[in-house]
Protein backbone atom coordinates (compact mmCIF):
# COMPACT_ATOMS: atom_id res chain seq x y z
CA UNK A 1 0.00 0.00 0.00
CA UNK A 2 1.46 3.48 -1.17
CA UNK A 3 1.49 6.70 1.23
CA UNK A 4 -0.84 8.85 0.58
CA UNK A 5 -1.18 12.45 2.19
CA UNK A 6 -4.10 13.97 3.06
CA UNK A 7 -3.12 17.44 3.09
CA UNK A 8 -0.79 16.79 0.04
CA UNK A 9 -2.42 20.02 -2.23
CA UNK A 10 -1.86 22.31 1.00
CA UNK A 11 2.14 21.11 1.30
CA UNK A 12 1.89 21.96 -2.36
CA UNK A 13 0.23 25.42 -1.95
CA UNK A 14 2.83 26.25 0.52
CA UNK A 15 5.74 25.17 -1.79
CA UNK A 16 4.23 27.24 -4.25
CA UNK A 17 3.67 30.39 -1.71
CA UNK A 18 7.48 29.95 -1.23
CA UNK A 19 8.42 29.98 -4.00
CA UNK A 20 6.39 32.91 -5.05
CA UNK A 21 7.51 34.88 -1.81
CA UNK A 22 11.31 34.06 -3.33
CA UNK A 23 10.62 34.98 -6.48
CA UNK A 24 8.77 38.79 -5.24
CA UNK A 25 11.98 39.24 -3.01
CA UNK A 26 14.10 38.57 -5.71
CA UNK A 27 12.36 40.94 -7.72
CA UNK A 28 12.03 43.41 -4.45
CA UNK A 29 16.08 43.36 -4.40
CA UNK A 30 16.77 44.01 -8.35
CA UNK A 31 14.58 47.15 -8.23
CA UNK A 32 16.47 48.22 -4.66
CA UNK A 33 19.84 47.90 -7.08
CA UNK A 34 18.49 49.88 -9.79
CA UNK A 35 17.67 52.52 -7.88
CA UNK A 36 20.88 52.17 -5.91
CA UNK A 37 22.72 51.92 -9.22
CA UNK A 38 20.52 55.36 -10.11
CA UNK A 39 21.66 57.16 -6.99
CA UNK A 40 25.29 56.37 -7.57
CA UNK A 41 25.11 57.64 -11.09
CA UNK A 42 23.39 60.96 -9.91
CA UNK A 43 25.83 61.60 -7.45
CA UNK A 44 28.59 61.05 -9.93
CA UNK A 45 26.57 63.79 -12.43
CA UNK A 46 26.03 66.42 -9.20
CA UNK A 47 30.10 65.40 -8.55
CA UNK A 48 31.24 66.17 -12.35
CA UNK A 49 29.16 69.39 -12.15
CA UNK A 50 30.47 70.79 -8.66
CA UNK A 51 34.07 70.15 -10.47
CA UNK A 52 32.85 72.43 -13.35
CA UNK A 53 32.07 75.09 -11.02
CA UNK A 54 34.79 75.06 -9.27
CA UNK A 55 37.28 75.08 -12.73
CA UNK A 56 34.31 78.51 -13.72
CA UNK A 57 35.19 79.77 -10.40
CA UNK A 58 39.11 79.54 -10.58
CA UNK A 59 38.84 81.10 -14.36
CA UNK A 60 37.25 84.30 -15.88
CA UNK A 61 33.58 83.21 -15.79
CA UNK A 62 30.61 85.57 -15.73
CA UNK A 63 28.55 85.55 -12.64
CA UNK A 64 25.32 84.14 -14.90
CA UNK A 65 27.67 81.45 -16.02
CA UNK A 66 28.51 80.61 -12.06
CA UNK A 67 24.85 80.90 -11.19
CA UNK A 68 23.48 78.83 -14.11
CA UNK A 69 25.91 76.22 -12.50
CA UNK A 70 24.66 76.56 -8.92
CA UNK A 71 20.82 76.26 -10.19
CA UNK A 72 21.98 72.79 -12.03
CA UNK A 73 23.41 71.70 -8.74
CA UNK A 74 20.00 72.60 -7.04
CA UNK A 75 18.51 70.72 -9.19
CA UNK A 76 20.78 67.75 -8.69
CA UNK A 77 20.35 68.03 -5.12
CA UNK A 78 16.50 67.54 -5.33
CA UNK A 79 17.00 64.83 -7.48
CA UNK A 80 19.35 63.16 -5.32
CA UNK A 81 17.18 63.95 -2.74
CA UNK A 82 13.70 61.85 -4.67
CA UNK A 83 16.56 59.20 -5.01
CA UNK A 84 17.09 58.53 -1.55
CA UNK A 85 13.59 58.09 -0.85
CA UNK A 86 13.03 55.62 -3.77
CA UNK A 87 15.80 54.28 -1.56
CA UNK A 88 14.80 53.87 0.90
CA UNK A 89 10.95 52.67 -0.31
CA UNK A 90 13.12 50.05 -1.98
CA UNK A 91 14.72 49.05 1.12
CA UNK A 92 11.40 48.91 3.08
CA UNK A 93 10.39 46.73 0.15
CA UNK A 94 13.15 44.37 0.64
CA UNK A 95 12.37 43.87 4.37
CA UNK A 96 8.93 43.32 3.76
CA UNK A 97 9.18 40.76 0.75
CA UNK A 98 11.96 39.07 3.14
CA UNK A 99 9.86 38.86 5.99
CA UNK A 100 7.09 37.51 3.88
CA UNK A 101 9.30 34.93 2.74
CA UNK A 102 10.44 34.06 6.05
CA UNK A 103 6.93 33.47 7.24
CA UNK A 104 5.91 31.26 3.66
CA UNK A 105 8.99 29.52 4.86
CA UNK A 106 7.83 28.63 8.17
CA UNK A 107 4.56 27.68 7.02
CA UNK A 108 6.40 25.38 4.65
CA UNK A 109 8.10 23.78 7.34
CA UNK A 110 5.25 23.18 9.35
CA UNK A 111 3.22 21.43 6.92
CA UNK A 112 6.32 19.38 5.44
CA UNK A 113 7.05 18.22 9.00
CA UNK A 114 3.40 17.10 10.22
CA UNK A 115 3.31 14.83 6.39
CA UNK A 116 6.96 13.29 7.26
CA UNK A 117 5.17 12.58 10.84
CA UNK A 118 2.27 10.93 9.21
CA UNK A 119 4.61 8.79 6.52
CA UNK A 120 6.64 7.43 9.69
CA UNK A 121 3.20 6.69 11.88
CA UNK A 122 2.18 4.97 8.31
CA UNK A 123 5.34 3.25 7.87
CA UNK A 124 4.99 1.74 11.37
CA UNK A 125 1.85 0.82 11.11
CA UNK A 126 2.80 -0.91 7.95
CA UNK A 127 5.37 -2.35 9.37
CA UNK A 128 3.66 -3.62 11.78
CA UNK A 129 0.90 -5.06 9.74
CA UNK A 130 3.53 -6.78 7.50
CA UNK A 131 5.09 -8.08 10.59
CA UNK A 132 2.04 -9.68 12.20
CA UNK A 133 0.81 -11.87 8.98
CA UNK A 134 4.84 -13.04 9.19
CA UNK A 135 4.12 -14.02 12.83
CA UNK A 136 0.98 -15.78 11.61
CA UNK A 137 2.07 -17.24 8.70
CA UNK A 138 5.02 -18.49 10.97
CA UNK A 139 2.72 -19.74 13.58
CA UNK A 140 0.55 -21.66 10.65
CA UNK A 141 3.43 -23.65 9.33
CA UNK A 142 4.66 -24.29 13.03
CA UNK A 143 1.24 -25.48 14.13
CA UNK A 144 0.65 -27.72 11.15
CA UNK A 145 1.51 -31.59 11.40
CA UNK A 146 4.59 -32.56 9.13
Amino acid sequence: MKFRYAFQKIVDLKSNEKTQAEWLLSSAVTQLRVEESSLTELRIERQGIENMLMDASASSTTVSDLLLFQNYLTHMDRRIDEKLCDVRTAEQQVSETRSNLSEKAVEEKVWFRARDKARDVFMAESLKKEQETLDELALTRYKRPS
